[in-house]
Parts: C-alpha cells; structure tokens; sequence
C-alpha cells in the first residue's frame, strides 16, 4: 500500500512538472519538443501502472500431497536493483524499470547515459518530493571515459542482485560477462534491426503512414525503429512513390525547440557518420538515392530524411542497425521470401508488416523471429504491453503485468508437522 501510494504521488509530480521535463529531454538529446512531451507522457505512464501493480504481487497455495503440509508460494524483492539506461529515452526508460522495481519492493542505482544525466536527476528529485525515501532511488552519473569502469562495479559488486541494461547488443553481452560471475539475475533490453514487410495486399496508404511513424520517430535513434523495407514486387513502386512524398512532404529537420520540427539532430558525429557509410556503401554496390542522402544544410549533426530503392541484402543498411534517418527498401517476390529475409538477422526486437489477407496475417505474425510485432501499425510500445526481444536482442520483459516479475524472487515454503 505505501509503495503504491507513493509511485502515484510520483507519477502526479512528473505530470504536474511535464513541460520542465521535455524541455531538459529536447536540451540533451536534441528530440523535438512535441516528441519529448510524449515521452514525459509515457514516462509518467510506467509509474501509473507499477502503482497499481504494486498491489497485485501475489502469492499461491498449491494443494500438498501429504495431509499434515502446506506448500506456498512466496514472491519477495530480488534486492538491490542497478539499472543502466541509454540516452534516446532518457526518461522512458528509467520509469519503466525503476516503476517496476520500487513496485516490487527493491532499491534502485541508477546509471544513466553520459549524454542525458540531467533527466535522471530530475526524476530523482521529483521521487524525494513524493516521499521515496533516500537511498531508495540513487543515481550515479559519470563520464563515457569512466562509464565502462562504472559498468563493470555494477555488475560485479555482491551487493547489487539485479542488472537491468537498455543499450546496444555488444554492451549488452559485455555486462551479462561481469554479472555471470555472481550470478546476478539480468534483464536485457538490447539492439535491433527491424523489418517492416508490406505484402502486395496491403493498404499502402496505411502503410506509408506507418513506415513514416516507424522508422523516422526521433530520427530514427530509437531500437524499434524499422531498419530494413521488404516490399513486395507488385506494390513496390507505388509504395516508393507515396513514402518518398510523405517524407518530402510531412518530415521536417530542425532545432528540437522549434514547433514545426519533426527530425532533431543525431545524437553525435559518430552517429552522423555511420548514417554516411551506409549511404555509400549502399550507393556504391547499386542503390539509389530517391530522397535526401546527406548532412542537412543545418550541419552540425543534422541529416536529411534519406530513402533508398534497389537495396539488397548484401549492404551494410541491411546488415547493420542504422540507428539514424536512413530508409532501404528491398523488393521481394513471396511471402517465404520476406520471412526469410526478416529472420536472417541474429536480432530479434520488434518486426512490423502491412496485410489485408487474414491467413497471411496470422502465418506472418508467428513466424517472425521477434519479441515484437506490428501488424497493420508502426508504433507499438505501450505501458500495458510486454517489451523485449528474442535471439541477441535480449532478456526479459519490461512494462506490462510481466515486468514486475523481473524484480521479484520466487520462495517455496513447505509448511509440516500440521
């Protein structure tokens, strides 16, 4: 009840202090500001739902094969929770872990990205005004010199019992490495490389609609953004030639305070630069460029929203994840073809595809190597729906009834001599 009451209390002061709070998001990270505020929004949103699901930690009794036991079941705090957050959701992606832990009833270190302290200490504040008592909510920001060091304590301090990291796959494997020595329980939310399939049923309007909200959302710099377009062979042009207007049309690049921006700056030069390769790597082996392409006149870490057309399976767009403002559309024949190219990847976070055939829905949603799936739609995360990816994209479940589980011990009591 008081850890309840006091996750709510929290979730009204991040509400009450939203706009303070998308305006330090737009300052780190260069988000535009309407995207920043949803992030606030769905920020508070994580506090909301572990509040309640603080209050639904239940137990079980399970009937005893002897007459004089009881056999229960007990779920109990894991410990001290570290949790490693990144910085393209800086707020996000604390409150979906640290909710779920302070629910559970555990004590949280939190590291946050070297380039958005800010947010984290700002929640910080925000959970010592609602009563969270200290050493409750910690957090500890350094360097990216010092980060790695940080890291490694983290996860091999006896003290801590629970690592939650959002990140990329090798910094992932790299910390599973330091907590396999204490045998540390682990949630892993890690890299993908989305494929977003639109099969000749498809409402392509819908479909181009969807693929702009997909693959664009902060500019490409979140890990469910689409990275590879499968389209197929008898809908391709038209869809090409609808995205490539929409783009032209409905995406603008700017400063993150500026209300009509929608594409905010790279999060860094070595950001801007991987976006560049693959461009010409692809260009170099026959893509071509349909729209943009290049650093925006802005400069700094400014790209144009860049899509390419006669993409194969061998460029470095569709190997990699981009992270960055970069769409590679590949034309497909069949239905075995697409799958097989969306499975090839060794990740497996989220995976979208546009269809109006009921059978091929069904077919194509249980095949695809994913934690998750977008069917007919580009934007998936919500508070009341499990997270997390398959293969080398992670471990665990974050947000949802399933979250709080991440967090919690399970103890069996034997109960005799009754």
């Amino acid at each position: 009840q008081e850890r309840s009451e006091r996750l709510r209390r929290w979730f009204e002061l991040v509400m009450g202090n939203r706009e303070q709070l998308a305006t330090i998001i737009t300052a780190e990270n260069g988000k535009p500001l309407k995207e920043a505020q949803g992030e606030v929004l769905y920020s508070a949103s994580f506090l909301e739902w572990f509040a309640e699901e603080a209050r639904r930690v239940y137990g079980d009794v399970i009937p005893a094969s002897a007459k004089d036991r009881r056999v229960l079941v007990l779920k109990q705090p894991v410990g001290v929770a570290a949790v490693i957050t990144p910085w393209n959701f800086p707020s996000a992606m604390i409150t979906r872990k640290v909710g779920a832990a302070l629910a559970a009833g555990c004590t949280v270190v939190v590291k946050p990205a070297e380039d958005t302290p800010l947010s984290a200490l700002a929640l910080g504040e925000l959970a010592n005004q609602a009563g969270i008592p200290a050493g409750v909510y910690n957090v500890v920001p350094c360097s990216r010199q010092q980060a790695p060091a940080v890291g490694e304590v983290l996860c091999t301090d006896p003290l801590v019992a629970k690592i939650s990291f959002t990140g990329s796959t090798a910094t992932g494997k790299v910390l599973l490495k330091h907590a396999a020595g204490t045998v540390k329980r682990v949630s892993m939310e890690l890299g993908g490389h989305a494929p977003f399939i639109v099969f000749d049923s498809a409402d392509v309007d819908r479909a181009v609609a969807g693929a702009l909200a997909s693959k664009y959302r902060n500019s490409g710099q979140t890990c469910v953004c689409t990275n590879r377009f499968l389209v197929q062979k008898g809908i391709h042009d038209k869809f090409v030639e609808k995205f490539a207007k929409a783009i032209e049309k409905e995406l603008r690049v700017g400063c993150g305070f500026d209300a009509k921006t929608t594409q905010g700056p790279l999060i860094n030069e070595k950001a801007v630069e991987k976006v560049e390769r693959h461009i010409t790597d692809a260009v170099s082996q026959g893509a071509s460029i349909v729209t943009g392409g290049k650093r925006h006149s802005l400069g700094k870490n400014f790209f144009e929203p860049t899509l390419l057309s006669n993409v194969t399976t061998k460029m470095l767009c569709t190997q990699e994840e981009t992270f960055g403002p970069l769409a590679p559309v590949i034309k497909f024949e069949t239905e075995a073809e697409a799958i097989a190219i969306a499975n090839a990847a060794n990740v497996g976070l989220a995976g979208y595809f546009y269809s109006q055939d009921p059978a091929q829905i069904w077919r194509v949603a249980e095949q695809l190597e994913v934690g998750m799936v977008g069917v007919n739609e580009g934007i998936i995360s919500s508070v009341e729906s499990p997270f997390g990816g398959v293969k080398e994209s992670g471990l665990g479940r974050e947000g949802s009834k399933y979250g709080i589980d991440e967090y919690l011990e399970i103890k069996y009591v034997c109960f005799g001599g009754l």
